[in-house]
């Protein structure tokens, strides 16, 4: 949103600065849409946000929505009004592992995006810097191969699927 144009430099430096002194610098992006306090003291979305812009093309709406899972109600209702998912999936060791496992969120978030009519679907693997080594093409293509095998067996075609790597 704000390499977009959408919020100004000084609003998120405010939130830079105010994100530092609750001991959440890297979160100042995040509060861009998290504006309950509840949610900036924690550090996890747990209402969803919308926020619009148009292209020239198109007209957008990012609705973020909580991934925790005390929140599976709202992120419901989010996912619910969208045409399109981004899938965050951590690539660190162990959390990934936990996500994917049969009990796992991202097994549950994928399953629910595609159980409530999101067709489209692109996989953030985040956290990327924190592979060992930083940014590791191998973690990268192991965590492609599962989640695609996973998102294949309920209906997702993992070859219409684009996998991001990021960090942030």
């Amino acid at each position: 949103i704000y390499k977009c144009g959408g919020i100004d430099k000084r609003t998120i430096e405010k939130f830079e600065k105010e994100a530092q002194e609750m001991g959440k610098g890297s979160f100042k992006y995040a509060w861009v849409l998290d504006k309950l306090k509840a949610e900036r003291e924690r550090g996890i979305t747990i209402d969803i946000a919308l926020w619009k812009f148009e292209t020239a093309k198109y007209y957008v709406t990012i609705i973020d929505a909580p991934g925790h899972r005390d929140f599976i109600k709202n992120m419901i209702t989010g996912t619910s009004q969208a045409d399109c998912a981004v899938l965050i999936v951590a690539a660190g060791t162990g959390e990934f592992e936990a996500g994917i496992s049969k009990n796992g969120q991202t097994r549950e978030h994928a399953l629910l995006a595609f159980t409530l009519g999101v067709k489209q679907l692109i996989v953030g693997v985040n956290k990327m810097d924190s592979t060992e080594p930083p940014y590791s093409e191998p973690r990268f293509e192991e965590i492609k191969k599962e989640v695609s095998s996973y998102i294949k067996k309920i209906g997702y075609n993992p070859a219409a699927v684009a996998f991001v790597p990021i960090s942030g």
